[in-house]
């Protein structure tokens, strides 16, 4: 069994900085691909980010120069520094994890809001 832990969410102020993490739990991972998606109330579920294994990354253009993300291989672990927040950046973030064996698994949500 798979299990992915979030943690990081909470509420800031315009402006300010959160981190995300997500650390992914279990055997066989064989992990490929870590991420995040964030789904804003009446909005569309989007992709933030990504991290291949090979530290291949991709940023929606609206979190571009703002938002990074990395990880601990060793802890499969993967996380998103979210800086200069703005109010449209308040949604649920799930982290996501691709494995070649398992396939995508997602987590359970933390919730990220940002006041203006």
């Amino acid at each position: 069994q798979v299990q992915l832990v979030e943690s990081g969410g909470g509420l800031v102020q315009a402006g300010g900085s959160l981190r995300l993490s997500c650390a992914a739990s279990g055997t066989s991972l064989s992990i490929n691909t870590m991420g995040w998606d964030r789904q804003a109330p009446g909005k569309q579920r989007e992709l933030v980010a990504r991290i291949t294994s090979g530290s291949s990354t991709y940023y929606a253009n609206s979190v571009k120069g703002r938002f990074t993300v990395s990880r601990d291989m060793a802890k499969n672990t993967v996380y998103l520094q979210m800086n200069s927040l703005k109010a449209e950046d308040t949604a649920v973030y799930y982290c996501y994890v691709y494995s070649n064996v398992r396939g995508t698994m997602w987590g359970q949500g933390t919730q990220v809001t940002v006041s203006s």
